[in-house]
């Protein structure tokens, strides 16, 4: 009888999985001609994408078992901030359409006008961060921003398709207002699956470019990580991005561990007037697949960039270091090798085409 209901159990348990990832927001494996296309990529070997250099999930003296049990028994008492975090607020739906503006929305979304095109990046404005909502609500006072009071957007460029970077309500909420959409190969399938106009879907391989308008190009590069909204990975390729506009060349990182591809890129593409680089949700047990801070800045100077921004931070704890921890350690680095950095509020007007280094360090005095 015993193994009867452990069988029982264990069947409604699968059965309970299995429905629950038919969920919408799971997106769809490519297939047909988008999959036929991914076969044919040189990045696509052995039934997935791959990486230019050998990239565990894991270092190697690192197990899941760990892990898990770091997260559950020794997890940092501050990973998340105590107090409310600051931010400002700008309206987006009235900027000045002559100037060059970043808007940080906290973690890895942003919002850029270049030269009179608005562009957004990796949007996820919900709230959270996964598919189990409560695991990953996003910090008190960093929801600045809600889908309505952004403005129609020109170009949405989606990294890769992880939950932190790629949000199916942001999604649904924004699609009457995005024009266009790039991506990696593969990512398309879950827009199209999500009811978004295959037409107005640009996936691209590492180092292929679109011209986007008379002055605009994006060029999909390499980056070192993965893919997958389920159990199933790395059936979508993983981007950065090179876009250039008529007087800006800004590098796009989505998420990456570090690796020769930035000196690859800032060699064939820069220099750069920004780069935009992940900084958090790091740990030593995954330090192939995110880049500690102080890569980070050697990742700028790869790359060749006059000013960098960290992001990836102050919105969501997916890692277990401290929810500061990143910013304090980049921006000492940075300090110490002279490099510029530019770390503005959630929310703040930026200038690019002022001083990206005059920023107060606002996360002081936040526990």
């Amino acid at each position: 009888m015993t193994a009867i209901i452990f069988l029982f159990t264990l069947s409604l348990l699968g059965l309970c999985v299995y429905f629950f990832l038919q969920q919408a927001k799971f997106g769809k494996l490519p297939s047909g001609e988008r999959l036929f296309r991914i076969e044919q990529s040189p990045n696509y070997k052995d039934g997935k994408f791959q990486n230019q250099s050998f990239t565990p999930d894991l270092a190697e003296d690192a197990s899941y078992y760990g892990v898990i049990k770091e997260f559950i028994f020794n997890k940092n008492k501050r990973n998340k901030p105590s107090s409310i975090v600051p931010s400002k607020k700008t309206d987006l739906l009235n900027l000045d359409p002559n100037q060059n503006t970043l808007v940080w929305f906290g973690h890895a979304s942003y919002f850029l006008q270049l030269d009179g095109k608005k562009i957004l990046v990796d949007p996820v404005l919900s709230g959270a961060a996964s598919p189990i909502i409560a695991t990953t609500l996003s910090y008190p006072g960093t929801d600045v921003y809600s889908p309505a009071e952004l403005p129609e957007i020109d170009y949405l460029f989606i990294s890769h398709d992880h939950w932190d970077h790629l949000d199916y309500e942001t999604m649904l909420a924004l699609q009457p207002k995005i024009k266009k959409i790039v991506t990696g190969l593969g990512t398309g399938q879950h827009l199209e699956h999500w009811g978004f106009d295959a037409s107005n879907i640009i996936e691209k391989d590492w180092h292929e470019t679109e011209i986007l308008d008379s002055g605009f190009s994006i060029t999909a590069t390499p980056a070192r990580h993965f893919s997958g909204r389920s159990l199933t990975r790395n059936k979508a390729l993983w981007v950065s991005f090179v876009l250039k506009t008529p007087t800006m060349t800004i590098y796009i990182g989505g998420d990456s561990g570090y690796d020769k591809h930035f000196a690859e890129i800032g060699t064939k593409y820069g220099p750069f007037d920004l780069a935009i680089l992940e900084c958090g949700q790091y740990d030593k047990s995954w330090k192939y697949i995110h880049m500690m801070p102080e890569e980070v800045v050697k990742a700028s100077q790869d790359l060749n960039a006059k000013v960098f921004m960290p992001v990836h931070w102050a919105k969501f704890s997916l890692g277990n270091h401290a929810w500061d921890d990143p910013i304090l350690r980049v921006n000492n680095e940075a300090k110490r090798l002279n490099i510029n950095i530019l770390h503005p509020m959630i929310g703040e007007e930026v200038n690019l085409k002022d001083s990206l280094t005059n920023f107060p360090e606002w996360w002081k005095g936040i526990n």
